[in-house]
């Protein structure tokens, strides 16, 4: 099994509805994401997958959260937390890769290239994962 990875990061603003602690208040975070790829079969060049087009994919993902207010996003259904924002990366680049012919959605014994985790840091100790499957 080969897995690559690739790192971005973004800032913005949140707060948690029904959090009942200083977290419910607006606050902010320097989020650090990571994109992660797994699969068995390396393409002619000898790679899973060009790291270009995935940082390309994750970079653009980000823009668009960068310095916002992620509680103006009506995907996070008015609260962003780190596991949502997981989900919302993760959704946004198989669908931008999709577009450029790369197929990287999971399906059971896919031994292609296929985006695995990503996992979204609020801080340097506390991240949260999202993986399509087990």
């Amino acid at each position: 099994m080969f897995e690559v990875r690739v790192t971005a990061d973004f800032a913005a603003a949140h707060f948690l509805r029904d959090y009942n602690g200083k977290c419910e208040n607006l606050h902010g975070h320097n989020y650090k994401v990571y994109a992660h790829v797994r699969g068995e079969v390396l393409n002619e060049g000898g790679m899973l997958l060009d790291f270009s087009k995935l940082k390309k994919a994750l970079r653009s993902v980000i823009e668009n959260l960068d310095h916002k207010n992620l509680n103006d996003f009506e995907c996070f259904d008015q609260n962003p937390s780190a596991e949502r924002i997981a989900v919302y990366i993760y959704d946004n680049i198989i669908s931008l890769l999709a577009k450029e012919g790369e197929d990287l959605s999971w399906s059971e014994g896919k031994k292609a290239a296929w985006l695995y985790a990503v996992d979204v840091f609020e801080t340097d100790t506390s991240r949260a994962r999202y993986m399509p499957c087990c």
